[in-house]
């Protein structure tokens, strides 16, 4: 039978009428006798529908965890908390990167990074003791400061005292060197230069809630709102970047 007759079969022996849609799914298949009796083919036809439903892309969603906030005046406002939590926890890094220096015995310059000079008639402006000076390491131990100008030497000197240091005690050597031995930091030092990094750790986790919490409370946000868990998702963010630089620095020390 030739397929416009099994179309008009089709139409002509059912009940309802076959659509257009339904018809063009027709597709032939043959059928054979068994048991070694030869027969001759028969050609029969199976009607396929098409699905209604179609599928959808979800190249487009966007994941919980990633969904932007829920206005424009909030995503601001996180943006200004994450730089200011981010500004916290990148002065806390180097902080603890000047006292591991000292509690891992290393003698290096940076051990003066926090010297600030009040050069006379110059008021009250400080300024950094790389900018007046020149600071070396003689014998991995001692550390040796030659000032560009003379006359500024007695400001640097009076600076070293002023900065209070551990174990930084000036030697003045002529008019323009003056040398700081540096003696190697005993099992009680390092514990102590720890026990300050865990306190500047909590000042910067403390520093951390302060932040997060005016955010919230400049968004007078609900209860369960997707802006809260998400400044809560900061704070927590940047308080484990906190703990991550304490672990690591009393991991390098050795001390407990």
């Amino acid at each position: 039978m030739s397929l416009p007759s099994a179309v008009r079969l089709a139409t002509s022996c059912s009940p309802r009428a076959v659509s257009r849609r339904s018809l063009q799914f027709l597709r032939p298949t043959q059928s054979f006798a068994h048991n070694g009796i030869s027969r001759s083919p028969q050609t029969s036809y199976i009607r396929l529908y098409a699905s209604r439903s179609k599928a959808k892309s979800t190249a487009d969603l966007v994941p919980g965890s990633k969904q932007a906030l829920t206005s424009e005046v909030s995503r601001l406002e996180y943006g200004k908390s994450e730089a200011k939590m981010s500004a916290a926890v990148e002065w806390y890094r180097k902080e603890v990167a000047g006292l591991e220096t000292r509690a891992s015995g290393r003698v290096t310059p940076a051990l003066l990074s926090p010297v600030r000079v009040e050069l006379p008639g110059k008021g009250k402006d400080l300024v950094k003791i790389e900018e007046v000076a020149t600071i070396g390491v003689r014998e991995g131990s001692t550390l040796i400061i030659t000032v560009f100008e003379e006359h500024n030497l007695k400001a640097v000197e009076q600076a070293l005292y002023s900065a209070k240091l551990p174990n930084i005690v000036p030697q003045k050597q002529d008019s323009r060197t003056i040398k700081i031995p540096i003696p190697r930091p005993t099992v009680e030092a390092r514990n102590a230069l720890t026990a300050t990094a865990q306190r500047m750790a909590e000042d910067t986790r403390v520093q951390l809630r302060k932040i997060q919490q005016a955010s919230v409370k400049k968004g007078d946000y609900k209860k369960h709102s997707v802006e809260l868990e998400e400044f809560q998702k900061l704070a927590d963010k940047n308080s484990a970047e906190v703990d991550k630089i304490l672990a690591h620095m009393k991991k390098s020390t050795g001390a407990r």
